[in-house]
């Protein structure tokens, strides 16, 4: 198919990236970003990469990424709890600076032939082209006014955030929570450049409100940062920041927007990255959709002989991927929301509990990437010495540990049938969309405080994660032993829940739900 005209609305790094290989791979057409703000203006601190981003990108445009990563900035991830840390080596943790992404990007997008065009705000109605890209952002204007047509949904997150910096940095990338007098704070940290590292800190509604930060968020002027609220961080997160300060940009506290909508696009105007979707910054997502978006798009433009067509077979080849990020992302999000119960928890089984929190870690990944964390944080769920744990079938060695619970003690952590019979085990037969939501709470509040709770439901991999996530709030809440339905099939995550300390016992003899057809009709079966 040929473009003659192409616009792009938006200069974020989706934009100026779909813009590059678009022109690449129309070098006749003339490809126009239009970007409201100017070049050297952004607001944000640091862009994390993941290693499968980058292959992503080197696949994409190996020159434009060589240039990322020459000015991107190492780390490894670490967790602190008090005096008490779990490091993860990881040589492919790589984040760079927002303003010399946008650089870069900027760079690379003229050199290919685009035209970029700052200080100058433009609407679809304004815009007379072959193909209009909106990646306008989480606050899409594009959006709003197609909404009638690609019908959006907007959820917003119960906890609390602010994005801010400090002027050197970290020796890793650094979760740490901090309690002060009004509760919880939690920092997600990492460094950037040589002298600069991300604080993105959040916190509960309670504390947000007891720390007094919804009256100081209410009088902050737009273009202004919460001072108030950053004198506050700093003291409390003092000894992370080793006598700096903390950077703000515009900061205030906000709550996390998920965006999701039932179609991507409308006539010759497409969204792309937060404007047709978000996933929580706690899978370091934005930038990574956007980007890998902009592939996409390219991709199926270049195989197809319309617009429609194109932007049909674009939203197919996406929509399955972006939607599986944000099922993770949603767990994230809760998994950070409750961070605070967590905290009895030594840290490497803590370090455990966050790399499995959302399924998409098995803890024999995280075993053969982190293998001396994962060694302590198992012998902390099985009351073992580290040098106990053996180095290979983790997994079973991990169904294998006995239970010492008041009422009995179990040889392994696979849960007796008779159990379930036992007329003083609670059965509950789970049917909710998620463990945090109102439901939930109901079904919590109904369940005795000690005794045997067994929890039981659809056998699909993402009602068993949820399973766990319940699982685990109930272990919060009562004394009661709890026993989780898993099948066969989802033996790992079994495994990842007992290690984590989100469930007690586990019963695998349930029969996972097989959806057949084509892989098409699978998706449209799930969706």
């Amino acid at each position: 198919m040929r473009l003659e005209k192409v616009a792009v609305l938006g200069g974020g790094p989706g934009g100026l990236y779909a813009a590059r290989l678009l022109k690449r791979s129309h070098p006749d057409a003339e490809v126009t970003v239009y970007e409201q703000g100017s070049p050297d203006t952004t607001f944000g601190f640091g862009v994390g990469l993941a290693s499968r981003t980058q292959r992503n990108l080197r696949a994409a445009d190996s020159s434009s990424l060589e240039d990322i990563v020459a000015s991107s900035h190492g780390h490894e991830m670490s967790m602190r709890i008090g005096d008490n840390v779990a490091r993860i080596s990881h040589g492919e943790l790589l984040a760079i600076a927002r303003t010399t992404l946008l650089s870069v990007l900027q760079r690379h997008a003229e050199a290919a032939g685009v035209r970029l065009c700052f200080g100058e705000r433009r609407s679809i109605d304004d815009l007379d082209a072959d193909l209009i890209v909106a990646a306008d952002g989480v606050n899409s204007a594009t959006r709003t006014a197609l909404a009638a047509t690609i019908e959006p949904d907007i959820r917003t997150g119960t906890g609390l955030y602010l994005w801010c910096g400090t002027d050197f940095a970290l020796p890793s990338a650094v979760f740490t929570p901090i309690t002060t007098e009004h509760g919880t704070f939690v920092a997600h940290a990492y460094p950037y450049a040589p002298d600069r590292s991300t604080f993105l800190i959040e916190t509960d509604e309670r504390t947000w409100k007891r720390a007094g930060f919804d009256l100081t968020t209410e009088q902050i002027p737009a273009a202004e940062s919460d001072h108030e609220s950053l004198a506050y961080l700093e003291k409390a997160f003092g000894d992370t920041l080793q006598g700096h300060h903390l950077i703000g940009n515009r900061t205030r506290w906000l709550r996390f927007r998920t965006v999701t909508c039932r179609r991507w696009h409308a006539g010759n105007v497409v969204l792309l990255g937060d404007a047709a979707h978000t996933a929580h910054y706690s899978i370091g997502s934005g930038t990574k959709l956007a980007m890998e978006d902009a592939i996409a798009l390219d991709q199926a433009i270049a195989e197809a002989t319309t617009i429609e067509a194109a932007l049909d077979e674009y939203e197919y080849r996406r929509r399955a991927d972006v939607e599986r990020l944000q099922s993770i992302a949603a767990r994230s999000e809760r998994w950070w929301d409750a961070f605070a119960e967590r905290m009895d928890l030594p840290v490497d089984q803590l370090m455990i509990n966050y790399m499995t929190r959302a399924g998409k870690v098995s803890l024999e990944r995280f075993a053969a990437s982190a293998p001396e964390v994962a060694k302590r944080g198992v012998a902390d769920y099985a009351g073992v010495s580290p040098d106990a744990v053996p180095d290979a079938g983790l997994l079973e060695w991990v169904l294998d540990q006995p239970l010492e619970r008041a009422e009995r003690a179990y040889p392994d952590r696979l849960a007796p049938a008779a159990l379930r019979d036992d007329p003083s085990t609670v059965v509950v037969e789970l049917d909710i969309d998620s463990a945090w939501s109102a439901a939930a709470d109901a079904v919590i509040a109904g369940l005795p405080p000690s005794g045997m709770i067994w929890l039981t439901g659809r056998s699909s991999r993402q009602e068993v994660l949820t399973r766990l996530d319940f699982a685990e709030r109930v272990t919060w809440r009562s004394k009661a032993t709890v026993i989780v339905d898993v099948p066969e099939e989802y033996r790992a995550d079994a495994a990842a829940g007992l290690a984590g300390g989100r469930t007690h016992l586990v019963d695998l003899t349930a029969v996972a739900t097989v959806v057949a057809g084509s892989p098409r009709e699978r998706d449209s079966a799930l969706s």
